[in-house]
């Protein structure tokens, strides 16, 4: 039996981590009081003569009892020392994007009351969960992302399961918002000659062929990348070698428009053709 915990911040995109693993044929459920998490467990082995081939999704975040959360780690364990195969992903997303969504939305955050502003909420809630988070096998920013790019990071990270490749995440960032909570891996570009300076530039992204011609006609724009090439050729076995199964690396620039978001398309193009789990995403251009 396969078990996937998915918890994290409240606004950061559980709902639509296990509608995803929903379609791809998990059983899920959501907001399941964590203490009650072995039993469900033990009825429905018994009511599957094949319990190996189930797939169970379950919803754990700050709704749950404070004292239920202090004891995920301890339950959880105890699930996985029965033979179940356990994962947990814990989503996240900078303050200032979960404030945005709420907004947007008017939700109520579950924390915030008369007393409790959104904001305390917001920060408190993370506090709570950090019995969770420090247990989880995947830790994943959600700020910026689309829903589209939310699916395959999913996807990416629970379908494949494969003991014997990593799925490889490269993510294009600017600076100025901050850097992803998710990053096993970050590469400053900032000291690369800047497209933004050039006006006829400045609008386009990384992606448009005049800054990807102006980017390398560059030196060092071809140095860093072969640089960064081959320190990830060389230290990406290690890290499979270690039994991990998911790397973030992230790309920064000042923007997150063109330096980071060339560089991150080309790293994807090349370890794209050695491994079987690849995925780019621009954190500041949404797409």
């Amino acid at each position: 039996m396969r078990l996937v915990v998915i918890s994290g911040r409240s606004g950061s995109g559980k709902t639509s981590a296990l509608n995803i693993l929903e379609d791809v044929g998990f059983t899920c459920i959501d907001n399941l009081p964590a203490a009650l998490l072995p039993e469900l467990i033990h009825q429905l082995e018994e009511e599957h003569s094949s319990s190996s081939d189930l797939k169970l999704a379950v919803g754990i975040d700050a709704r749950n009892l404070v004292g239920d959360l202090n004891k995920i780690p301890q339950i959880l364990k105890l699930i996985e020392d029965s033979g179940v195969e356990v994962s947990v992903i814990f989503l996240q997303a900078h303050g200032s994007d979960l404030l945005r969504r709420y907004s947007e939305t008017r939700r109520k955050h579950p924390l915030s009351n008369d007393s409790i502003s959104l904001k305390e909420a917001i920060n408190l809630e993370k506090d709570m969960l950090a019995p969770i988070s420090d247990i989880s096998d995947r830790n994943i920013d959600t700020s910026g992302l689309s829903l589209h790019q939310l699916r395959d990071l999913i996807k990416n990270t629970v379908v494949p399961h494969s003991a014997e490749h990593m799925s490889i995440l490269f993510q294009s960032f600017g600076f100025k918002r901050g850097t992803p909570e998710d990053s096993d891996f970050i590469f400053d570009v900032r000291c690369l000659p800047n497209p933004y300076w050039k006006p006829e530039l400045r609008t386009m992204t990384g992606k448009d062929p005049d800054v990807i011609q102006f980017l390398e006609s560059q030196v060092d724009v071809a140095s860093m990348l072969a640089d960064i090439i081959g320190y990830l050729t060389r230290w990406i076995p290690k890290f499979q070698a270690n039994n991990r199964s998911y790397l973030a690396i992230s790309i920064g620039c000042t923007g997150g428009q063109h330096r980071s978001v060339y560089l991150a398309n080309r790293l994807c193009e090349h370890f794209a053709k050695e491994q079987p789990f690849v995925q780019v995403v621009h954190k500041e251009l949404n797409s």
